[in-house]
């Protein structure tokens, strides 16, 4: 039987609905208060388990008869605030994973990390598996979180664990929600009106549950993979979400000290409301970088095909239903 933490989660969800197609006997773990996706619900022939990946005797009986792990739970946030709770899931609930799997004799472990705790390649180069993370001073809590929640599986692997790593970028698709990457869609059909020199890399979920899938069944272990369709400018990327809601796309570029305004005005802003606007140090420093990444490793690895990132924003933005 496989089991995925994180279930209920944007990846998660689509990760079970793809092992349950393919015929797999899947075991789902979810928090006693979680909600089940739509996508999940009329499942019936699904194993779910309340667990918690910080709770070692929950998660030991959920691991119970488990012969392959796929774990997918996290979680993401850049706000400086959420520091120890970055560091308690992402890290000590991995170790609780890794240590899990060593003691249950499990076939290998999926870890699904970032490409937040891969290194930075030069100006004007793709980053791939080789640049490695190196701490400067300038990463937020979530890059440092993944990447030690990644030396964990590293360790695991040193002991004899069978495992494989991927590293995401940002995971879009229609099922997502009205959290993570979907509001990037909610914000532009609000009427956004700038845009950055930026750029981000772009995968659509459906197929980063395939590349993992693929890789749990090779015979590929001890390695690390960037999962990453395409490279896209933020101003392309909101001009085409703009285009498919039918809307004016944003026509002002945002310029690196006016976000450093804007971050400041919104941590006063949320100290005075005490609501959080989303926009952080961290948040308007990467809106300026350029993040583009290889994926010529998981390619050459699986064969895989990545959908067009083009076909992925027409199926968020379809019947404008955000």
């Amino acid at each position: 039987m496989i089991l995925v933490t994180g279930a209920t989660g944007f990846l998660g969800s689509e990760l079970v609905k793809q092992l349950l197609e393919k015929g797999f006997a899947v075991r789902a773990i979810k928090r006693e208060n979680s909600i089940v996706p739509d996508i999940l619900k009329e499942k019936t022939n699904l194993d779910w388990v309340n667990a918690d990946v910080l709770d070692y005797f929950s998660l030991e009986e959920a691991f119970k008869g488990i012969k392959k792990v796929y774990h997918c739970a996290a979680f993401i946030s850049f706000n400086p605030a959420d520091k120890k709770k970055l560091q308690k899931i992402n890290v000590e609930g991995t170790a609780n994973v890794v240590n899990l799997c060593m003691e249950q004799d499990v076939e290998k472990l999926v870890h699904v990390s970032s490409v937040a705790a891969i290194g930075e390649a030069k100006p004007g180069q793709l980053t791939s598996e080789k640049n490695h993370w190196e701490f400067n001073g300038n990463q937020h809590q979530y890059a440092i979180s993944k990447h030690e929640s990644e030396m964990e599986v590293w360790r695991g692997i040193a002991e004899g664990l069978n495992a494989v790593i991927v590293n995401p970028s940002v995971i879009i698709g229609k099922n997502s929600g009205i959290k993570g990457s979907r509001q990037l869609f909610e914000t532009v059909k609000k009427g956004l009106k700038f845009y950055t020199d930026g750029s981000i890399g772009l995968v659509d979920v459906e197929d980063v549950t395939k590349c993992m899938i693929a890789l749990m069944e090779s015979e590929i272990t001890g390695q690390n993979f960037i999962i990453n369709a395409e490279n896209w400018s933020y101003k392309d990327f909101f001009t085409t979400i703009a285009s498919n809601f039918k809307i004016s796309p944003p026509a002002i570029e945002a310029h690196p000290w006016m976000l450093g305004l804007a971050w400041r005005g919104a941590k006063l802003a949320s100290l005075i409301t005490g609501k959080d606007y989303g926009l952080t140090k961290a948040t308007a420093r990467s809106a300026c970088k350029k993040h583009d990444y290889s994926n010529k490793k998981i390619t050459q690895a699986i064969g895989v095909e990545f959908k067009p990132i083009k076909t992925s924003i027409q199926e968020i933005t379809n019947g404008n239903t955000l």
